[in-house]
């Protein structure tokens, strides 16, 4: 399958509006969520609104055929010698962690009115905490994940229209986006469960050798693996170093506080897991103290702690947290004196709440839910999220209930 085919719109649309603006363009994302295949649509994009292949440089550090511009002096030349300044050039530097002091090649390049920067790097080598300083603030960030639910359902219907696979109902789409994976390159395989497994494993380890464990020089390679599976295992729920600590140090695996807080900021630099801190809506405030963690990809869970297809709803309240940070908005778990929100968002136009469940078709469960939407006095929008089919849309009072997944394809 061509996954070209497949419009990344909102990414896309990032490069097309800093195209050609005095500002590096760095993407980044977990390993294998589709940065080269977003390169690809761009140059697409160009090719076809009046840029010449000369126009184009493009060098991916993980092919062997650029070995010789991994030294960075080499690379700087290389890349003078094929640019006129008669016109505008497009540099395309993928995986650019590769190459030692790759900011100075950089640095020199932006230098140049006439040459147009994009670079990628997935580890935590090429992390936003670095660029500052490597960059010196002249740079954007896109931060990409693996395929929304759109995006997938979209894929999916490229394999039904040529009889690849036959015709599915929008539950059993969602059931494969959370069960098989969302790694673009997954649905090209996703008749072949084994297989699956194995390319989700080799992303996992190669996350956790290069991207956390080099990075951070671990010594305990268990502790790192037992904390991944807890974070896993306890996807939404309220987490702290010290709480991680204590029940690792109860299995039999004795650890400090501070090696797990060091842990989790090398598992968020490697984007492989986010944090949501939670916010105290009365007073306005970020709390300090306890935070839920999602994961980029729910599959990722079930190959490390198994019994694939349960805790369907910590599964749901990830897809929905990675929605919401794709649509670009600051996202909070929100602490309140009688309950809490599931999810408080700051976008453009103010705040919004998010409640999510499976189903509220019981009358408890949603009394449950609603209690503390309507415990907020404020006139934000406030949503009951639910994968239920009968009744899929209601107003309570100024709380809209909606069907989830036509959310996530809205």
């Amino acid at each position: 399958m061509n996954w070209d085919l497949i419009p990344r719109n909102n990414y896309l649309d990032f490069l097309i509006r800093n195209r050609d603006l005095k500002i590096i363009k760095v993407i980044t994302g977990v390993r294998r969520c589709g940065k080269s295949t977003l390169f690809t649509l761009f140059k697409q994009y160009l090719l076809a609104n009046a840029i010449s292949k000369e126009q184009i440089i493009d060098i991916n550090f993980e092919s062997i055929d650029f070995d010789n511009l991994l030294d960075y002096k080499a690379l700087h030349q290389y890349i003078l010698d094929k640019t006129t300044s008669d016109k505008m050039h497009y540099i395309f530097l993928d995986e650019i962690q590769h190459v030692d002091k790759f900011e100075r090649v950089v640095n020199s390049l932006f230098l140049k009115d006439n040459l147009d920067i994009y670079i990628t790097g997935s580890n935590a080598y090429f992390m936003s905490g670095e660029l500052a300083t490597l960059l010196t603030g002249r740079y954007v960030e896109l931060n990409m994940l693996p395929l929304s639910f759109k995006e997938y359902v979209y894929g999916l219907e490229i394999l039904e229209s040529k009889n690849t696979i036959n015709k599915l109902t929008l539950a059993e789409k969602y059931n494969l986006y959370i069960n098989n994976s969302s790694f673009p390159f997954v649905i090209n395989i996703m008749d072949r469960p084994e297989s699956i497994n194995e390319y989700l494993q080799g992303i996992y380890n190669t996350i956790l050798v290069k991207d956390v464990m080099t990075r951070l020089r671990v010594n305990d390679v268990k502790i790192l693996e037992s904390i991944t599976k807890y974070l896993f295992a306890n996807v939404g729920s309220l987490l702290s170093p010290r709480k991680i600590a204590n029940t690792m140090t109860s299995a039999g695996r004795k650890v400090d506080p501070k090696t797990v807080e060091r842990y989790l900021q090398g598992l968020q630099d490697s984007l492989l897991i986010y944090q949501a801190n939670r916010y105290n809506i009365k007073g306005k405030e970020l709390l300090k103290i306890n935070s839920k963690y999602y994961i980029a990809d729910v599959a990722l869970r079930y190959l490390l702690t198994g019994n694939k297809g349960t805790d369907t709803g910590h599964m749901l309240e990830n897809i929905v947290y990675l929605e919401l940070i794709r649509r670009g908005y600051k996202v909070y778990v929100g602490e309140l004196s009688n309950g809490e929100i599931d999810f408080v968002v700051e976008n453009k136009n103010g705040t919004e709440y998010y409640q999510v469940s499976e189903t509220t078709l019981d009358p408890n469960t949603l009394n449950r839910e609603l209690a503390p939407l309507q415990s907020i006095k404020d006139q934000y929008p406030k949503y009951l999220l639910t994968l239920d089919e009968i009744a899929p849309e209601a107003d309570y009072n100024g709380i809209r209930k909606l069907n989830v997944l036509k959310w996530l394809l809205s």
